[in-house]
């Protein structure tokens, strides 16, 4: 089945902006576990 036209569901665009997504969340949670602190304490804006 082809999504080209669709802007909803599985597409290939949408699936790569969930890889982007998931991999900052992963950065995201390296940083707490690594240094302790959110990462919004970790970039001193809290």
């Amino acid at each position: 089945m082809n999504n080209e036209g669709s802007k909803f569901g599985f597409t290939h665009s949408a699936e790569i902006w969930n890889g982007r997504l998931a991999m900052l969340g992963f950065m995201g949670l390296m940083t707490e576990l690594i240094t302790g602190q959110g990462i919004l304490s970790f970039l001193g804006l809290l």
